[in-house]
């Protein structure tokens, strides 16, 4: 199944460390952070792991719940954690998906067969309240995921669905905005009545309050 921007992520019943799972009904009305590991007991696994759980105050506060995957049971998950607890110096609490059928990871997309028949590469989706997947990203196993970019594409999604804005490349939280050419001058004005600077008739940045 191939999933794009914008379709509804699918829902699905699993177990986790903590026990029966429905996603949709956890998820609510939050973000979603849903993220998958070739399996537990792997190195850039447990760095991944623990980062996610070293960060979870800056999702908490985006109004973000992480959501792993591992293509283990639910007792390999909860030793596992004890080592990405100790080997990462954290605390992780948030639940990690038991798939050592696959179910979740084939439903996702999340096998690759140049890559491994049996073991999920690393994909990320990011999922709205709405449960629309917003944005997604596919690293190979051998590359451990940036989670400052993570962090920073969901304050560009956050921000452009409460400003009609675009973000330009490398735009960080402060930094100035793009206003899409499909906004006028004159409802431009309207909007962003702080001004803004016209590179190009196409082009223009502001900043937001």
């Amino acid at each position: 199944m191939t999933l794009h921007i914008g379709d509804i992520a699918p829902d699905f019943t699993t177990q986790t460390q903590f026990g029966p799972f429905s996603f949709h009904e956890w998820a609510g009305d939050s973000w979603v952070f849903f993220f998958s590991h070739p399996a537990d007991f792997t190195p850039v696994c447990t760095t991944e792991m623990g980062r996610t759980a070293q960060l979870a105050g800056e999702f908490a506060k985006r109004n973000v719940k992480p959501l792993g995957l591992s293509t283990d049971t639910a007792e390999e998950h909860l030793a596992w954690i004890a080592d990405v607890n100790d080997t990462q110096n954290t605390d992780l609490q948030f639940p990690i998906l038991a798939d050592a059928d696959l179910s979740v990871a084939r439903l996702y997309d999340m096998i690759h067969p140049h890559q491994s028949e049996t073991a999920a590469v690393r994909s990320v989706f990011i999922i709205d309240p709405a449960k629309r997947i917003r944005l997604t990203m596919t690293y190979p196993m051998s590359v451990g995921r940036n989670f400052a970019e993570i962090l920073r594409v969901i304050d560009a999604l956050q921000t452009s669905d409460t400003y009609p804005i675009a973000t330009p490349a490398d735009w960080e939280v402060g930094k100035d905005v793009i206003i899409p050419p499909s906004i006028k001058d004159e409802e431009a004005a309207k909007l962003f009545p702080q001004g803004w600077k016209e590179f190009r008739p196409y082009l223009r940045t502001t900043k937001l309050d």
